[in-house]
């Protein structure tokens, strides 16, 4: 049971106060937060794997890639620990330090994930839109430079999160606050406002005006047409460029729309109706403030499983991936064939 205050001082028992049912929460997020640490982590161990140790030439989109598996793979080791907050039932043992710390990694790596797609979806927008100049843009160097301006902006904007992150000991346990302390909470709105316009809607926008041009152009008719024996070879090529892009904007856009939106939209919806209690508790019910509250907590898990989906991103987009996997797979049941061959015949 959560009892939700009005006032900044609870403990005072006045003020107009909410309370509704999250026991559902000690079950779904639990469960959810460990398929995605399971999932999330294989899926981005192999991807880093295959880029650190397979990838001879790291391209602008390689350098893209690792930054984005590394957001996913630092994700889902702060999950653990969440997986044992919410199975105890709101109950943080480890101290506020290490609260902070957790959310911090939490939403750092999750809004990285959302600039690092962007990074790919504009590398691949001026490659098919703007193919000459793509030749001077798109550089490794240029995109080691991004990434780093990317990391930069995103510690920068994630630092308040030390600040407001607390913890309370109530009732039954030690709450660590997704959000922050109660008399904080007018604040951190703010905050949480200006980030979710600068690191979500702003780089949404941007991939949807960019996969609305790419689209276009891809369906422009002698875009990947030529002549000749050198015309069928840039056609071919042109046509697998074609379906790399396809397929990244079908992942892209999926993991935008049932991943990040619905989780932003929650969350603001709850925000709101929060603080509009707050301030008139008659313009908003305790039931209209429980539904916002429960699907923000049902759209959480969403957001996480996004980190399952990065690396799908990189094995389906990226030819060179692919061909490095099979490679290496390749090369393990050759070395397996010879091992049993050699040993047949010493036998």
């Amino acid at each position: 049971m959560t009892t939700f205050y009005n006032n900044t001082n609870p403990s005072n028992g006045s003020g107009y106060y909410c309370k509704f049912n999250e026991e559902f929460k000690y079950i779904l997020l639990p469960v959810s937060y460990a398929l995605v640490f399971f999932i999330g982590l294989a899926l981005n161990a192999t991807a880093l794997y295959v880029i650190v140790f397979r990838t001879k030439r790291w391209k602008p989109s390689t350098i893209y890639m690792f930054n984005l598996s590394m957001c996913d793979t630092l994700y889902v080791l702060t999950l653990p620990f969440l997986i044992y907050y919410y199975a105890d039932e709101n109950d943080w043992p480890f101290g506020e330090p290490f609260c902070k710390v957790i959310r911090f990694l939490f939403y750092t790596n999750l809004y990285g994930s959302i600039l690092f797609m962007s990074c790919i979806s504009l590398h691949r927008f001026v490659g098919i839109c703007y193919p000459v100049r793509s030749l001077y843009w798109l550089s490794a160097r240029r995109a080691r430079l991004i990434s780093v301006a990317v990391w930069a902006c995103i510690l920068f904007c994630q630092a308040p999160i030390l600040y407001f992150s607390r913890i309370r000991d109530v009732k039954g346990g030690r709450t660590c606050y997704d959000t922050t302390s109660p008399e904080l909470f007018d604040d951190f709105l703010v905050y949480s406002s200006i980030v979710s316009v600068l690191m979500f809607a702003l780089p949404f926008m941007v991939v949807m005006v960019c996969y609305g041009l790419m689209v276009r152009k891809l369906l422009e008719p002698g875009w990947a047409s030529g002549g000749g024996e050198e015309g069928e070879r840039g056609g071919l090529s042109a046509q697998r460029s074609k379906q790399k892009s396809v397929k990244m904007i079908i992942i892209v856009l999926a993991a935008f729309m049932l991943c990040f939106l619905p989780f932003h939209l929650t969350r603001s919806l709850y925000y709101s109706f929060r603080y509009l209690q707050q301030i008139n508790p008659a313009q908003v019910s305790c039931n209209l403030l429980e539904a916002s509250s429960v699907a923000y907590k049902v759209t959480r898990p969403l957001a996480s499983a996004n980190s399952c989906l990065d690396p799908i991103l990189y094995f389906l987009a990226g030819q060179d991936a692919r061909s490095n996997l099979t490679k290496k797979v390749k090369s393990s049941t050759s070395k397996q064939s010879c091992a049993s061959q050699h040993l047949t015949t010493q036998l």
